[in-house]
């Protein structure tokens, strides 16, 4: 072990005389330092901000006036979903996606506020947070530094002379390698710290821990194909187009490659075919706004016989409010089949993609460091749901004020003069029916699980990247 050492040693002696280590360490801090500080306060404000949004739509829609209770259904809510703690490491689907949704009755919007610089056709490439630079810039900074680890050693003769006076081939790439590994490891100080502060505003400490090892898995995978390359070829200038060329393919081609691939085996309506196809299954529920519509007939009669009324004038209740809940009801569960349906092609196109980890790894980070920062694709599904779940139970609560404290007679008459109108309202105490809207994000244990995939794709490409050393360890002189 301690020729390993030496050895890891020299690289660095070397690097520190030309320099070139200490550029790259420099930029890297630099870049990653200031993508971690402009993210965080990025997130923190949008954190603050969003909260603050949230108790402000609770309390508009709490004070709203007398009113008639289907004006509250059509009036709203807004529910926000703050930002996890390590998303200020990987703000991860967060700013394609959307924050925040408008619940309203009959129909479910789309959630919205995402950031506009995504919009751009570089999508990967309009966003230097944190994960990005780790991701994607930092095997090219240890690309840049270590591709000439073992071609200078051959290009000087002196690989021969350290082989022949008892360095192994193993000890002499395995000193290589913990040089790179320690460089790289440097450039992980702010994720490091970044995490910690996580831990501080209530991520978990385990979770923080483990995300942060999975980046040094990361580093040591690019290390260990960096040395293999530098070991495999004659020249420095092979050596790194080699390695560019792997970065590449690791980085662009096979991410690009996963996403049409994902596309093609799990097809998706586009987004007006989707929405015809929605109106035409609601068309054949009625308009729950029109309580003679010959769709609501059969709840007529069984409403009739329920209460052995002879007309809805007898009814105990507001036909037009138990309509209302009626039709809200069919209407939310077609609704949810198809945004059930969408989100199941979504997310088994991103498993397919996520598959291709097992080829890159840094598909493998990206899928792992979004899993364990809560900010994947599963996590805004969960988010949806929760807010239909909202949105169905306060617009179903609101029909139920409609349907119980508001009469039919005040209720069809309400436009034939104020005072029918000003008996048309119910009062404003009925608006307490909506509740509390906070998203969590998923537990420690859960995201861990999710994870737990990932790890193995990454721990897969770090053995593979071994044996491809160990295969060439033996020709090394060859």
């Amino acid at each position: 072990m301690g020729v390993i050492w030496l050895i890891a040693k020299d690289e660095w002696r070397y690097w520190a005389r030309t320099k070139l280590a200490l550029v790259v360490i420099i930029i890297g801090l630099v870049l990653t330092v200031a993508s971690v500080v402009v993210n965080s306060i990025q997130m923190s404000h949008a954190k603050h901000e969003r909260d603050h949004l949230q108790q402000s739509a609770d309390k508009q829609f709490l004070e709203q006036p007398d009113r008639h209770p289907h004006r509250m259904v059509h009036y709203g809510h807004y529910v926000f979903r703050t930002p996890s703690p390590l998303s200020i490491v990987d703000p991860g689907v967060d700013a394609y996606t959307g924050t925040a949704i408008f619940l309203e009755g009959h129909q479910q919007n789309s959630a919205m506020f995402a950031d506009q610089r995504q919009s751009s056709g570089l999508t990967r490439f309009s966003s230097l947070s944190p994960a990005f630079l780790l991701q994607i810039l930092m095997p090219l900074l240890i690309i840049m530094v270590g591709y000439g680890a073992i071609t200078r050693e051959k290009e000087q003769g002196t690989i021969a002379i350290l082989i022949t006076q008892g360095v192994g081939e193993y000890k002499l790439l395995i000193g290589k390698f913990l040089a790179l590994l320690t460089l790289g490891s440097m450039l992980l100080l702010p994720l490091l710290f970044a995490s910690i502060y996580a831990i501080f505003v209530g991520e978990s400490a385990l979770l923080s821990g483990i995300f942060v090892l999975s980046y040094l898995l990361y580093v040591a995978i690019w290390s260990a194909l960096v040395v293999w390359v530098s070991s495999i070829t004659a020249k420095g200038q092979s050596s790194f187009a080699i390695s560019i060329g792997l970065w590449i393919a690791f980085s662009i081609l096979i991410p690009r490659v996963a996403s049409s691939t994902a596309a093609t085996m799990m097809p998706s309506a586009g987004k007006l075919e989707s929405d015809f196809a929605v109106l035409d299954e609601l068309r054949k529920l009625g308009d729950g706004h029109i309580a003679i519509d010959p769709a609501f007939a059969q709840l007529q009669a069984n409403l009739l016989t329920q209460y052995n009324a002879e007309s809805i004038d007898e009814l105990p209740i507001n036909f037009r409010g138990a309509v209302a809940e009626y039709s809200e009801n069919q209407l939310t569960e077609v609704l949810n089949q198809f945004a059930e349906t969408r989100m199941h092609e979504e997310l088994s196109q991103a498993k397919i993609a996520r598959l291709f980890g097992w080829l890159s790894p840094t598909l493998s980070i990206r899928s792992a460091s979004m899993a364990l920062a809560g900010t994947h694709l599963e996590t805004h599904h969960r988010f949806l749901r929760e807010a239909e779940a909202l949105r169905f139970e306060f617009v179903q609560s609101l029909n139920r004020v409609h349907r119980e404290k508001l009469s039919y007679e005040a209720d069809i008459n309400r436009y034939k003069d104020k005072s029918t109108a000003q008996n048309a309202r119910v009062d404003s105490s009925n608006w307490q029916v909506l509740s509390a809207f906070e998203f969590k994000s998923q537990k420690p244990q859960q995201r861990l699980v999710q994870s737990f995939l990932y790890f193995l794709q990454l721990l897969f490409c770090l053995g593979f990247a071994f044996c491809l050393i160990g295969l060439t360890a033996r020709r090394l002189l060859k």
